[in-house]
């Protein structure tokens, strides 16, 4: 529970570096194509993430988190056709769950919880066209 947008900085520029040495060095485009491009847009969330602390806009992570997840099964689904909805409608069903804590919990607005769900959406969206 950071109360205030600076503190989030430092662990966000941690994790940055801690995925941009992912990309590079574990999760190569060659071995792990998925893979690589789920951690190349969780990179870019987290890049936006810190833009909005620079800005001093506050967005729930763990929002960016659990829909940039979803939006990754759901390509899993269509790229392998396992025809199986049981995995994307279970994770769309804790995003509202972690959506409603967070809204119980006074750890965030409506808006902030919107901020965080286009945050994680739109860059695994953007990279599920490149693997796809």
């Amino acid at each position: 529970m950071l109360s205030q947008t600076s503190e989030r900085t430092i662990p966000l520029v941690l994790q940055c570096f801690l995925y941009i040495l992912l990309v590079k060095r574990s999760i190569v485009i060659t071995r792990y194509p998925e893979l690589h491009f789920f951690f190349l847009g969780a990179l870019f969330s987290i890049i936006l993430a810190l833009v909005c602390v620079l800005f001093k806009i506050k967005a729930s992570l763990h929002m960016v988190a659990i829909s940039g997840f979803t939006i990754f099964v759901i390509g899993l689904n269509i790229h392998f056709q396992m025809h199986n909805p049981f995995w994307p409608a279970l994770l769309i069903l804790l995003s509202g769950v972690v959506a409603s804590s967070r809204l119980e919990m006074n750890a965030h607005t409506s808006r902030e919880i919107l901020i965080g769900l286009f945050m994680g959406l739109m860059p695994q969206l953007l990279f599920l066209y490149l693997w796809l």
